[in-house]
């Protein structure tokens, strides 16, 4: 039996994975932040039974990937009140409300997070508007950064997109070339926005994960490993 649609497959009590048949020639696993569903894409010609065996020698390595997602430190939810810590590159900020009859806005002062909030606003409308303003971060740096990937690397995206992703820190659409970012990745250090960005320009020349890739990425990007590493040890956003 092959694949012929999106399924679900059980291999044990506690793990269940999501099938996915695509036009591809690797298999492609996946353990997803931040509830630790498992999805496996795979060749739409590869038979049931083989990818079975496959996902059986991998129960180890996924409830491995599970627990390290389960024990990763989360950030609180956004309550809003002076003194909670919010992250901007990967810098931990003391927010400061300031309430405002005037337009709103957000600047960092010293360690502070200064968010002048119109006075009438509730918890929805600041998130809101901080959300916002971590995309606006996003935009400015890529202003620079695209350019200077796209020329190293030969490669033109059509669109960058910005938005709150739950279970990818960037996604590139190698029809369209269009790219999609996490707007949480402006709570990062600076260097994993630069670690997305290159690797979802990487997939212009080189859609799956395979070899190939790999040898790309440590070619132009040789740090990249370790980037990968700090990105996904960090804290996830559960906020709104």
């Amino acid at each position: 039996m092959r694949l012929s649609a999106t399924s679900l497959i059980k291999i044990n009590d506690n793990i269940w994975v999501e099938l996915r048949p695509k036009k591809i020639k690797n298999i492609h696993l996946r353990v997803h932040q931040p509830e630790g569903r498992v999805t496996l894409s795979a060749p739409m010609h590869m038979e049931i039974e083989t990818i079975r065996r496959f996902l059986i020698s991998k129960i180890d390595w996924i409830l491995q990937q599970q627990r390290k997602i389960k024990e990763r430190p989360k950030e609180s939810q956004r309550e809003f009140l002076n003194q909670e810590n919010h992250y901007v590159w990967g810098e931990c900020y003391l927010l400061n409300v300031v309430e405002i009859d005037k337009a709103p806005r957000i600047e960092l002062s010293g360690n502070q997070l200064m968010y002048y909030s119109k006075s009438n606003w509730n918890q929805v409308q600041k998130l809101k508007f901080l959300d916002a303003w971590y995309r606006e971060l996003i935009r400015n740096q890529l202003v620079e950064m695209v350019p200077k990937w796209e020329g190293s690397i030969g490669v033109k995206a059509n669109q960058w997109l910005i938005q709150k992703m739950k279970t990818l820190w960037g996604s590139c659409n190698t029809k369209t070339h269009s790219i999609r970012l996490n707007s949480e990745l402006a709570k990062k250090p600076k260097e994993c926005l630069e670690y997305v960005v290159v690797h979802e320009l990487m997939h212009l020349i080189e859609p799956s994960h395979n070899r190939r890739f790999v040898t790309l990425m440590d070619q132009h990007m040789p740090q990249w490993r370790t980037l990968k590493k700090i990105l996904n040890n960090s804290p996830v956003n559960h906020a709104g």
